[in-house]
């Protein structure tokens, strides 16, 4: 069992940040996004994914000069494929019955 700094409380609060960082950049799944991680952890590798991504694009933008272009746009199609994963998984999972 892990304690308060163990892996497990570690990789939830990644996966947290993840979730809220998905919900800022995709408001219009915002709400399902937030049901569905509240019913599963399946969402949750993903959600650690994007926040370690967008972490680390951001500490690439901020660095001066040209030299971390290629990393940049690298970390920027880490992070559009994640969100597309998420969008895809939220679609799959949409409830059944009229809208």
């Amino acid at each position: 069992m892990a304690g308060k700094g163990g892996i497990n409380r570690s990789s939830t609060e990644t996966a947290q940040r993840g979730l809220w960082r998905l919900m800022l950049k995709l408001p219009a799944m915002r709400g399902r996004l937030q049901l569905l991680a509240s019913k599963s952890h399946s969402l949750d590798d993903l959600f650690e994914a994007y926040e370690e991504a967008s972490l680390a694009l951001g500490r690439l933008m901020r660095q001066p000069g040209d030299e971390h272009h290629p990393m940049v746009r690298e970390y920027e199609t880490i992070c559009a494929e994640i969100e597309s994963d998420v969008i895809q998984y939220v679609l799959e999972h949409r409830p059944s019955g009229p809208d």
